[in-house]
């Protein structure tokens, strides 16, 4: 498997292939072309600066005589963990602090309304470990911890809505841990908070160590730009999951991950652009980059010898739309952010020629009752949209 050597899929292409050639190949790789954004000529200098990749596309919808354009920017930012992880932890908290804040300043330069961080994103991904200490000294409040209040300035300062995605302590409920996404509104307000729905347990993937499947359901939240919610990592593999937030009303579903490469690189770019176009969506994949070493040898029970890697996080972070189109990724070997224009008509008009949510009701309903949403949720199936359709 290819480490930080392979800088992208993208950059291999282009510089192998004939201009007609790669053309084509894009066409059917990536679908429609997306066009690139005519970003600051100073965003470019301090991503320079800053040493991190800046990229800008934008996707088009259909003008309409009845709506007008919902223009949208989001922004994907993928990360390394800048201090080796046996840095004392509030050492380390900071450091990541100081290297978001740099990031956001540059997307405001863009333009961005609403920004997304890759998954727990205030620390290592140390749950490889099956450590305790002191990974779960990393965990916060999701209401008034210190990254809450930190993204609440960046959110105020830049009118920007923020989806940080933390390792959560849970006061109120025993100081249990969790894998939750904050969503900050653009004012400095909690909007509320989101948790990831599936967890793995796939070689050293097994994060039930620490926390269990969340117990919030599916969110959506309304923000000032846009219906949004946050599918968490493990939960791109489940097309249902998806499907929840989709019909709850989403427009855009971010997806925080981490994840490496002897795992599932092949399916990266697969997941994530299939969900956009199941549920007439924009999706949005993050994944952090490079390698995290710790401490303490670990095993990973498949008889191999014992390591202090995870493996190479590859990055890769894309945006794909609800007509099939997606933008390119972001490298798989530097920090980045993603700056992705995005008209929310484009939802609309898409379900109303594929319909594949409309024509799929009634088997929707089937499978919503057959998990018993009813008591694993608390809600009536008949609060969601397409059962009240059918009843």
């Amino acid at each position: 498997m290819a480490g930080a050597g392979f800088e992208s899929l993208e950059r291999c292409l282009e510089k192998h292939l004939p201009l007609t050639d790669l053309q084509e190949v894009k066409r059917i790789l990536y679908g429609k072309e997306t066009r690139k954004l005519d970003l600051p000529s100073r965003a470019f200098e301090a991503a320079s600066k800053g040493d991190f990749e800046l990229q800008g596309y934008a996707f088009q919808a259909v003008a309409e005589q009845q709506r007008r354009p919902r223009t949208v920017r989001m922004g994907l930012v993928q990360n390394r963990t800048p201090l080796p992880a046996d840095t004392p932890v509030v050492k380390q908290v900071t450091a990541l602090h100081r290297r978001i804040e740099a990031i956001v300043e540059v997307a405001a330069m863009c333009g961005v309304n609403i920004i997304c961080f890759q998954e727990a994103w205030t620390m290592p991904f140390a749950f490889c470990t099956r450590e305790k200490l002191p990974w779960t000294e990393f965990a916060e409040s999701a209401e008034d911890g210190p990254t809450t209040k930190f993204c609440q300035e960046l959110a105020r300062k830049h009118d920007m809505v923020v989806v940080s995605p933390i390792l959560e302590r849970d006061t109120e409920h025993g100081d249990i841990l969790w894998n939750t996404a904050v969503v900050i509104s653009n004012s400095g307000a909690i909007l509320g908070k989101t948790r990831k729905n599936h967890i793995p347990r796939v070689g050293d993937f097994n994060e039930s160590t620490y926390y269990m499947e969340g117990n919030l359901g599916h969110p959506v939240f309304q923000t000032q730009f846009g219906r949004i919610a946050v599918n968490i990592c493990y939960g791109r593999h489940h097309p249902l999951n998806w499907l929840m937030y989709s019909i709850n009303g989403a427009e855009v579903i971010f997806n925080p991950s981490a994840t490496i490469g002897a795992l599932s690189e092949s399916l990266w770019p697969i997941e994530a652009r299939n969900a956009a176009i199941a549920n007439h969506c924009f999706t949005c994949a993050i994944n952090r980059v490079g390698e995290e070493f710790f401490p303490n040898e670990f095993t990973s029970g498949d008889g191999k010898k014992a390591h202090r890697d995870f493996g190479y996080f590859y990055g890769s972070s894309y945006v794909a739309a609800p007509d099939g189109s997606r933008t390119p990724g972001l490298s798989r070997n530097r920090d980045g952010l993603l700056v992705t224009e995005l008209d929310l008509n484009l939802c609309r008009q898409v379900n109303d020629i594929w319909g594949f949510k409309g024509r799929s009701q009634e088997m929707e309903f089937t499978v919503l009752k057959s998990m018993n949403v009813l008591s694993r949720t608390g809600k009536n199936l008949r609060s969601y949209p397409m059962c009240k359709l059918m009843s």
